[in-house]
């Protein structure tokens, strides 16, 4: 996920401070943000919603107040000066009122199915890492890559589109380049430029040069193609090839977002939803989420899910909530499988299943999330979910608590086990505990 993406999706999580309930905890959106300083203007939220208690149940995983990593939410957000571009101009349609909205057909609800597509991934072996390490984060984000050519049934003619786009696919990306520079003098072609301007922002197959991807993403924009609409509005909002420009990005990004590109539509409704270029507006980032998370963007899903449950723009829905978020969850994303891991577990929204939970947060587990090897440490320490299992709860409580999530509880669990124990699980963590450290030490 790109800075700037990471940057926006912190002020979701900032307004969706609810948290799902009862034993498992909050909400990781709720959990692991902190409302930045500087942020005095902001309006304040409501308070999260306290954990119940169940009859004749030991309270298993606790609020994520008290296991929250520290995801950087205390550094000082970057004010933004008061923008000249406005909802109207961004959109691209007056609304001097609002409109009365036209009734929306009743789609058919689906049913969340508890169980996901493809196996939770098998644990590797024991020299191995368990954990995935964060990749090194970039000074800039790379723009989207061009759209990928649907192949042909024959091979591809020698100096057609497709055939750029098939060397490109194939990491031909020189001749790519020749091909993509021949169909623009030739040509003219929208599709090349808009590739041109990827191996350049890239430097794949020529030297890096922001000044050029630009200049053709720019060339591909004004003849209305949507791809390089939403890689030049990336650009401009990272600054690069020059300073920093919201409004332009915006822009982009609304003219991308009408030609029904999903990611545009997701980032312009995090820009609604931030509430620091334009107002704040509930309601259209939901109706932006929705254009995406229609498409298959599990960013969007998640982000919709969001709005249901906390009933922000939409009407409050926890079934749909759950729902949008079982879709993000079996497309990998790890943020989704979180919160639907702790949906099925209280049973939110989804009948109650706390095997299928267990095996959500061993696969968000051994992704990276730190919020997700917390709560299956606490899984394997009372045995719900999984078997109980010391060696294991251990484990990985000390990968998380290496990922900034601390946790009081886990930790007393670990002085009462015999060295034997402590020693086994500290041996199985010290493979990803070596790489996540490998991951944050500086590269020259």
């Amino acid at each position: 996920m790109t800075h700037f993406r990471r940057h926006l999706i912190r002020h979701l999580a900032v307004l969706l401070a609810g948290a799902w309930g009862i034993t498992l905890g909050a909400s990781t959106i709720a959990q692991s943000q902190i409302v930045p300083r500087g942020a005095a203007g902001a309006p304040r939220e409501a308070p999260p919603i306290p954990p119940q208690t169940i009859p004749n149940v030991p309270p298993a995983i606790p609020n994520a107040a008290q296991a929250a990593p520290n995801s950087g939410g205390g550094a000082p957000r970057e004010t933004l000066k008061p923008s000249q571009v406005t909802p109207d101009s961004v959109i691209g349609a007056p609304r001097e009122a609002p409109a009365k909205p036209e009734p929306r057909r009743k789609r058919p609800r689906q049913k969340p199915v508890a169980r996901p597509k493809h196996a939770p991934t098998p644990p590797p072996a024991a020299a191995q890492p368990l954990v995935t390490p964060p990749p090194v984060a970039t000074p800039t984000p790379k723009p989207a890559s061009p759209p990928t050519a649907a192949a042909p049934a024959d091979p591809p003619a020698e100096g057609s589109a497709n055939a750029a786009f098939a060397a490109f696919q194939r990491g031909h990306y020189k001749t790519a380049l020749t091909i993509a520079t021949q169909r623009v003098e030739q040509n003219d072609d929208v599709k090349a430029m808009a590739l041109l301007g990827e191996l350049y922002a890239s430097g794949l197959g020529v030297q890096q040069d922001d000044g050029k991807a630009i200049e053709w993403y720019q060339r591909a924009a004004d003849r209305g193609d949507r791809e390089a609409m939403f890689a030049l509005a990336m650009l401009r909002m990272a600054g690069r090839g020059g300073f920093v420009n919201r409004d332009e990005a915006a822009k982009l990004l609304a003219a991308a977002a009408r030609l029904d590109h999903p990611l545009a539509s997701y980032n312009l409704g995090m820009l609604y939803l931030q509430g620091q270029l334009f107002p704040r507006d509930f309601a259209r980032a939901a109706e932006l989420f929705r254009v995406a998370a229609e498409a298959g963007s599990p960013e969007a899903q998640y982000a919709l899910a969001a709005l249901y449950k906390e009933g922000r723009g939409v009407k409050k829905d926890v079934v749909e909530a759950t729902r949008l978020l079982y879709l993000a969850a079996v497309a990998d994303f790890v943020d989704a499988q979180v919160e639907y891991a702790i949906a099925l577990f209280n049973g939110s929204g989804v009948a109650k299943n706390e095997e299928e939970a267990a095996r959500f947060l061993e696969r968000a587990a051994r992704r990276g999330s730190p919020i997700a090897q917390n709560r299956l440490a606490h899984i394997l320490v009372i045995g719900r979910g999984l078997p109980a299992d010391p060696v294991e709860a251990i484990k990985w409580h000390l990968i998380s608590k290496e990922g900034g999530a601390s946790d009081q509880k886990l930790d007393a669990f670990m002085r009462a086990q015999n060295a034997d124990t402590i020693a086994a699980a500290t041996k199985a963590a010290h493979p990803s505990i070596e790489a996540l450290r490998l991951a944050r030490e500086p590269r020259s």
